[in-house]
């Protein structure tokens, strides 16, 4: 018989991995968004934080945002999470602050897989980074998770192509995936053609993801995103045991 102890008495509830903090916006998140927990086959636990708008984080990059984004964490950590991600690539601005607040792991940007790609790919090859928006995308993003500037990264966005921009960026509220589909492999494609050399593709956008299948069949090129990070962190977060056989 396991005996198990209560670690947090303020705690009624279990089994959740992952927790995610979520912006306060509203579109609708298809299977394969971060914001679908239908995406995992593992339970997570979603935390909007307050009053973080895509504007005051893409466009205003407003520091006072800084405070709910701790608040938010700290909260899903005494819920029982044993992580911290997010759902906006643009969260890499906060990355360090709320790390240094919790005591779990705090992965909040997509983009910080993008070091460890570098590593893992020839140094003639770049690493493409497809975002919401590429024109509010800074260096301040880039130091927040690691990427330094000797890491060749080239940039594609999302922000002109209408469905995603009226879907997403403006929150139109109705959201046709199928055109979104077609415009991520279409700014793919065209990434690719400009820079032959790219080794793989970062998906920055959380609402990217349901399309990394349909973009990786476009481009022959390994895609990831928020999903493959987010699989990662938990695969090492909860450990099981292995089975097989002698």
């Amino acid at each position: 018989m396991t005996v198990y102890r209560v670690e947090n008495r303020s705690q009624s509830w279990y089994g959740e991995s992952i927790g995610i903090l979520i912006l306060d916006a509203a579109y609708p998140c298809v299977p394969g968004n971060v914001g679908n927990a239908s995406t995992f086959d593992f339970p997570v636990r979603y935390k909007v934080v307050k009053n973080a708008s895509i504007d005051r984080l893409l466009n205003q990059r407003d520091p006072a945002l800084l405070i709910p984004f701790i608040d938010a964490g700290k909260e899903l950590q005494a819920e029982g999470v044993r992580a911290v991600t997010g759902a906006c690539g643009f969260m890499a601005l906060f990355q360090k602050q709320v790390s240094d607040a919790l005591d779990i792991p705090v992965f909040l940007s997509s983009l910080l897989q993008v070091p460890f790609i570098h590593r893992i790919l020839s140094k003639n090859q770049k690493i493409g980074i497809i975002s919401a928006d590429s024109s509010a995308l800074t260096s301040e993003h880039f130091s927040s998770v690691g990427i330094t500037p000797d890491v060749p990264v080239v940039l594609a966005g999302m922000e002109d192509q209408t469905e995603f921009q009226e879907a997403v960026l403006l929150e139109k509220g109705t959201l046709d995936s199928g055109k979104i589909e077609q415009e991520a492999v279409a700014v793919a494609q065209r990434l690719v053609a400009d820079n032959p050399d790219i080794g793989a593709i970062v998906l920055e956008c959380s609402d990217l993801p349901p399309y990394a299948a349909a973009i990786q069949n476009a481009v022959r090129r390994p895609v990831f995103d928020f999903i493959t990070m987010i699989r990662y962190v938990h695969s090492a977060v909860v450990r099981l045991p292995f089975q097989g056989f002698m």
